[in-house]
């Protein structure tokens, strides 16, 4: 009986020891869940995760978020936002955009799906004190309700300029978009020729902009492909200005066949003060045919001497411990 009694207890311990054993890299997915489109940030030394709740469109009518003081151990944040403070998103709310600006965190996102300028949805704004919310609607409608320029008002995201500008670029059915937003966020600022809505769309566009500067330079990413497909990728261009114009240079971020598919709708977080980049993107786990089965992975992010970024390997283990503080 002792014996047993023994055996038992050393089994308790070895187990209680691995719970403990500290993780030294992030792994991939990065938090369990079916999530996609994530936008990463960083806010008051915290790593921040605004992602897709991955399900059919009838079942998208929240965000969670996710937060991390080092890139490994995340903490959830649900339903920080939900379409009962948004009382014209009924549906299929997607890819989380944030900024914080005068004190506020302000949420971007896209709902309903609308598929013409005959139904009601687009993009909308929502604001919080604090980046886990509970946020509510900025504006009590949406911000972007029409197709401009042959986009569909998804996939926003907020670019802040180094002038102090900030622009929203967005757009999906192979269309982009960027324009000027207004000091409060509840409208935009017209260009000089009186145009509000400029298009940027680049060769190959499909949907998921990003856009983040490096060396003066303006770099441009999105998605192609499918998004339910394994060719579903990340692609890039740099430029001179937020205008462009944009010239493809090449796909960075793929499916690996023997890690995932469907790589792609990213973002980018820069290590302050450091030339470090990660990659926070969403891929499909290999042999799924479920097209909401994605999940979101971190990778580190290059660039060669000339300024290009070298293609990202994506990788089970994901990233080293990254601390803030």
């Amino acid at each position: 009986m002792k014996k047993i009694l023994s055996l038992v207890l050393l089994f308790l311990l070895g187990t209680f020891a691995f719970a403990q054993t500290p993780k030294n890299t992030s792994g991939n997915p990065v938090f369990p869940g079916w999530y996609a489109d994530p936008e990463g940030i960083i806010f008051d030394n915290n790593y921040w995760i605004y992602p897709t709740y991955s399900a059919p469109y009838e079942k998208q009518v929240f965000f969670d978020a996710f937060s991390s003081p080092d890139l490994v151990n995340w903490t959830k944040h649900e339903h920080i936002l939900d379409t009962t403070n948004v009382k014209w998103a009924k549906r299929a709310v997607w890819a989380p955009a944030i900024v914080q600006k005068d004190g506020k965190y302000f949420l971007f996102f896209g709902a309903n799906d609308i598929q013409s300028d005959k139904e009601y949805g687009g993009i909308g704004v929502a604001v919080a004190d604090n980046p886990a919310g509970p946020f509510k609607d900025h504006l009590g409608k949406p911000l972007i309700d029409k197709f401009y320029n042959g986009a569909q008002p998804i996939d926003q995201f907020v670019f802040h300029d180094k002038d102090g500008q900030y622009y929203i670029i967005y757009g999906g059915w192979r269309h982009c978009n960027i324009a000027k937003l207004n000091a409060d966020f509840t409208g935009f600022v017209p260009f000089p020729d009186g145009s509000t809505f400029k298009e940027i769309t680049p060769e190959s566009y499909v949907e998921g902009p990003f856009m983040f500067i490096r060396d003066g330079k303006y770099y441009f990413m999105w998605s192609e492909g499918g998004w339910t497909g394994p060719n579903y990728s990340v692609a890039y261009a740099i430029a001179d200005s937020p205008f462009g114009p944009f010239q493809r240079i090449g796909k960075i971020l793929q499916q690996d066949p023997k890690v995932a598919t469907g790589a792609g709708h990213h973002s980018v977080i820069q290590v302050p003060n450091k030339d470090q980049y990660y990659i926070v993107y969403h891929r499909r786990p290999l042999g799924e045919t479920d097209g909401n089965h994605r999940v979101t992975c971190i990778d580190e992010m290059s660039f060669d001497q000339d300024g290009k970024i070298n293609p990202v390997k994506i990788t089970k283990e994901g990233v080293e411990r990254q601390s803030l503080k």
